[in-house]
């Protein structure tokens, strides 16, 4: 079973690579229809952290997003600090 960390969470996603591309594809696809009730915007961030794990242009993008983020929290808990 494949695992995503997201925060202090863990989440388990089925085995099979092909289940979990339709799974990130149509989180995508439904989240376009985040006006409707039940149906978010927030699943549109969920796919594509779910096709990360099998998409490595995603994964790359995925990566570097995680890396930039954790330099400016590092930065700027540096400037609160007074350092």
């Amino acid at each position: 079973m494949s695992k995503l960390k997201i925060g202090n969470r863990m989440f388990h996603l089925p085995k099979s690579r092909p289940l979990r591309l339709v799974i990130g594809v149509l989180l995508v696809i439904l989240g376009t229809l985040g006006f409707l009730p039940v149906i978010g915007f927030w699943m549109i961030p969920l796919g594509i952290i779910v096709l990360s794990i099998d998409v490595p242009p995603i994964r790359r993008a995925r990566r570097r997003f995680v890396i930039w983020r954790e330099r400016r929290r590092r930065n700027g808990q540096g400037k609160k600090d007074g350092k």
